[in-house]
């Protein structure tokens, strides 16, 4: 019965990972058809929608703001995540675990709902459709991974380090510089990397934070979707998905993505 469940467990897995890559085994090989329509199985092989990108400014620009915003929210989300999550791990505050629960309830709420809350939250601000307003769009959906990954990266912490330097006649800046930051720096490098791929990714969010003359490449796709029908979108999400990929990769060097969902203690 354990060798059947065990069987079955692994049928599953296998099925739900080839559901998961059966886009990128469609979208990758569609950019590089020699057709003008988009084909699968591609026809012929060329690299000229990889050409036509480059001569697309629009897609230039979208990218260069997407990583400038996206390097932006992972900077300020690794500071305050970072802050929030020594502060309940190494403190007892009331109501820790509420707040737990707060800092990272954007994971559970649907991009959906958290968009048009922080476009009716910011009209009034005057911050919507305005980079600042984006920006602290894009921190407030980055932060609860870094919160997660650093919870993570503490709970084996060894706290007898501290006091063992505190004892030493370390100053507390001193201790957290010297052996608190090294030793969770996988955690918050981490969290950076997850926070940085998850705004550069992001749609949703940013269809109600973004303004006209300021684009993000995925809206920059989201858009030429809707007015064109060529491989260009294939040959751009590409791109994405292999920033994407080498993210992740660093990621799991580091610290392993499981241990995002994972537990915080």
């Amino acid at each position: 019965m354990i060798k059947i469940t065990g069987k079955l467990r692994l049928i599953f897995t296998i099925l739900t990972i080839i559901y998961i890559l059966v886009p990128l085994l469609v979208v990758i090989p569609a950019s590089f058809t020699s057709a003008s329509y988009p084909s699968f199985p591609p026809q012929g092989f060329s690299f000229q929608w990889y050409t036509k990108l480059l001569e697309r400014p629009e897609f230039m620009t979208a990218l260069i703001n997407s990583a400038k915003f996206a390097f932006m929210a992972a900077f300020f989300a690794v500071i305050f995540g970072t802050l929030g999550a020594l502060a309940i791990a190494k403190y007892d505050i009331p109501g820790k675990a509420y707040i737990t629960s707060l800092l990272t309830s954007p994971l559970s709420v649907p991009q959906l709902v958290l968009g048009v809350a922080l476009l009716i939250y910011f009209t009034p601000l005057m911050l919507a459709g305005t980079g600042t307003g984006f920006l602290i769009a894009h921190i407030i959906i980055c932060i609860p991974y870094v919160i997660r990954l650093v919870l993570t990266g503490l709970s084996g912490f060894d706290y007898n380090l501290e006091r063992a330097a505190a004892i030493l006649g370390a100053s507390p800046l001193t201790v957290f510089w010297k052996v608190t930051l090294p030793l969770i720096r996988p955690a918050i490098i981490s969290g950076g990397l997850f926070a940085f791929l998850i705004s550069f990714d992001n749609v949703t969010v940013s269809l109600f934070m973004v303004s006209p003359d300021m684009r993000t490449l995925p809206i920059e796709i989201f858009s030429h979707m809707q007015d064109a029908y060529d491989p260009l979108v294939a040959s751009v999400s590409s791109v994405v998905i292999f920033i994407s990929v080498i993210l992740i990769v660093i990621l799991e060097k580091l610290q392993g993505v499981g241990k995002i969902f994972g537990g915080t203690h």
